[in-house]
């Protein structure tokens, strides 16, 4: 990898970098276009990273399709994919390996509280992909809003000269966000799962309107989603969208995010408003 990233400098190249766990969808392949759109070449990984899931997640059953991946990857014109093993990225074992903790106030709420240690997973693995592709451009979902929030943070903090660019979700006709857990749906949750971007909308619609203000608007929200069969909503919260904070009335740039788990699937959506 360093050795191609190596001959992509001596070109004056600009390489923009993809970090993915595999079981690549649309989405994926966006912000690879992105990438292709803005960058001389393109580089995606592909590592399950065990740093990001608790021992009571599906790190085991996570979708593995490498060579699918590959052919979607090369379709989309990817110029270099880098695939390491766990050995490779933790020489000394995962769980001796130095990590990154993103700041609590943006790292330990919401999907931090429900997920312990999440985003230094996330956090520690991107810093070491980041120093082995050295990318001059990464591209990230927004999506996983608050995932891209800690990772721009890190960027900052850490000085390094990546560009951090956003690209935004993809969904399905019927409003779902692709997301590689939407496997995991039966054909009744299926038909549920795009009341969250529904309630999303809805949130920001009536609060951007004026017709409710922004936590009656909120806890509308919740109500229904609580009323929906097999759904167990784990947070539905409007937050500033560039620092995060909790937000106490509609103001730009916004950004509404929602988790829920429908029977054993948890799935994860936002809706931005600048």
């Amino acid at each position: 990898m360093r050795l191609w990233r190596r001959n992509a400098t001596v070109k004056g190249e600009r390489v923009g970098f993809v970090p993915t766990m595999g079981a690549l969808h649309e989405g994926h392949l966006s912000l690879m276009r992105a990438a292709r759109n803005e960058c001389d070449r393109v580089v995606a990984s592909i590592f399950v990273n065990p740093l990001q899931f608790a021992p009571h997640e599906d790190f085991g059953k996570y979708p593995r399709t490498f060579q699918r991946d590959l052919e979607l990857m090369s379709a989309e014109g990817v110029d270099a994919v880098f695939y390491p093993n766990e050995k490779e990225m933790y020489p000394e074992g995962r769980e001796s390996v130095t990590r990154v903790v993103p700041p609590c106030e943006l790292a330990d709420c919401l999907e931090g509280h429900f997920r312990p240690g999440f985003f230094t997973g996330v956090a520690t693995v991107v810093a070491k992909l980041f120093n082995i592709v050295l990318p001059e451009a990464a591209f990230f979902g927004e999506k996983d809003y608050q995932q891209l929030l800690v990772v721009k943070r890190m960027v900052g903090d850490l000085n390094l000269p990546i560009q951090v660019t956003p690209v935004a979700t993809v969904r399905e006709a019927d409003g779902l966000a692709l997301s590689s857990r939407n496997v995991y749906l039966s054909e009744e949750e299926r038909k549920i799962a795009p009341m969250l971007n529904r309630t999303l909308n809805f949130v920001k619609d009536a609060a951007q309107s004026g017709q409710l203000s922004l936590e009656a608007a909120l806890e509308k929200g919740r109500a229904d989603l609580k009323a929906l069969p097999d759904v167990e909503l784990q947070y539905l919260e409007a937050r500033q969208a560039d620092t995060f904070q909790p937000a106490a009335q509609f103001e730009l740039p916004m950004v509404v995010v929602l988790a829920a788990k429908l029977k054993n699937v948890r799935l994860i959506d936002n809706v931005v408003v600048r």
